[in-house]
């Protein structure tokens, strides 16, 4: 079952507490703890935030903020920069991203998130992008796009630019995470494409409205984009690059990586292959994209969530399963319904991507639908 997202009232404090200095999210997510709401926190005397472990320099910073600040004007300015606020407990806060390490508190938003961004691969790489990488990056971004998956990526220069764009021109869905507020489009000459984004997906931060560009905002930002993607495919990259920050992310969130082999002499090229060199995935075409993580019945299963209800037969069939196989008949005794009815559902199921068939009549959950298929596991 959904989590009711927060009150309205409380939103605007989940927004001020968000621009605190020094209140991440395992600080963010201990005051919640320990204060009940966003509001309560925002506004307790300094004695009750240092008792919530909340350290000095953090506390001064909030109570300067305080002073210095109306929530209700931070949210006046959200409404108008058309910018939605998405919370932990927003049942639109993007499923796998929650999944992930200290997840951000709140994500702003320009334009819109949707189910078939479940199936999402991020596509990053250098600035400094060869005539190769654009092509390699064209076609892969395109093809996803033709096969309904969206494409992630950071709205840089060079690879980042190209993936969106090329996506964009195949009819698909893109996302780009900013590392800087969603109303300070970076680079500059990026602000049409930006637009377009907004238009045909979403663009994203966890950082506050009127955050600049600085440089030690995009490598936290990259987490996000690994976050939100299946795989992380990196297209060219020097050894020092932004993009081999995203794929450690994408390691360290179970994530897969690939890497596109390149000339052996280009510096672009040098950190794409010391990750194959490190047991990446080389991908020389895109279609084994599609073959490694099973998409290529994306539309198909889009289409069979958005046709077929998920109903209680479902929710209780799901709820039996987990990584290890259990036959048909098993589950129509647990479940306490005939098999006619167990195998049927079983194959709608199998068509939305939730369960997989390992042989001989057994079944397991997907690991990914685990974690997003909306039911009470209380």
């Amino acid at each position: 079952m959904q989590e009711a997202a927060a009150p309205q009232q409380d939103r605007l404090y989940w927004v001020a507490l968000n621009r605190v200095k020094g209140v991440g999210a395992v600080r963010f997510r201990a005051l919640l703890a320990h204060f009940g709401t966003a509001q309560a926190a925002w506004e307790a005397a300094p004695a009750a935030l240092r008792s919530a472990g909340l350290p000095e320099q953090a506390t001064q910073n909030l109570l300067k903020l305080r002073a210095d600040v109306d929530p209700h004007s931070l949210w006046t300015e959200l409404e108008r920069h058309n910018v939605r606020l998405l919370t932990w407990d927003d049942p639109d806060y993007p499923r796998r991203l929650k999944e992930i390490d200290q997840p951000p508190p709140v994500l702003y938003l320009r334009g819109t998130l949707s189910t078939r961004d479940d199936w999402a691969v991020a596509i990053v790489g250098t600035r400094r992008i060869t005539s190769y990488g654009r092509q390699v990056t064209e076609e892969l971004a395109a093809f996803l796009a033709h096969n309904g998956v969206t494409v992630v990526s950071g709205l840089a220069r060079g690879v980042d630019s190209v993936a969106h764009a090329a996506a964009l021109k195949a009819g698909g869905r893109t996302l780009a995470v900013l590392g800087s507020g969603v109303d300070q489009i970076y680079p500059p000459e990026n602000r049409h494409l930006a637009d377009e984004i907004a238009t045909n997906g979403g663009i994203l931060s966890d950082y506050a409205l009127g955050t600049p560009p600085d440089a030690v905002n995009f490598p936290p930002r990259n987490r996000i984009i690994a976050g939100l993607s299946l795989a992380v495919v990196v297209v060219e990259a020097g050894l020092k690059s932004g993009a081999l920050i995203t794929a450690q992310f994408a390691i360290e969130q179970g994530c897969e990586v690939f890497a596109v082999p390149g000339n052996i002499y280009g510096p672009q090229s040098v950190g794409a292959n010391a990750l194959l060199r490190q047991g990446a995935q080389a991908l020389p075409q895109p279609e084994d994209l599609l073959d490694a993580l099973d998409l290529a019945q994306v539309t198909e299963r889009q289409s069979a969530r958005q046709i077929l209800p998920v109903d209680a037969t479902e929710a209780s069939l799901f709820a039996l399963l987990g990584a290890e196989p259990q036959h048909v008949d098993e589950l129509g005794l647990q479940a306490g319904l005939p098999i006619e009815k167990v195998s049927a559902t079983l194959a709608l199921m199998e068509l939305k991507g939730l369960v997989r068939q390992v042989g001989g009549m057994q079944y397991v959950a997907v690991r990914e639908a685990r974690a997003h298929y909306l039911i009470d596991e209380d």
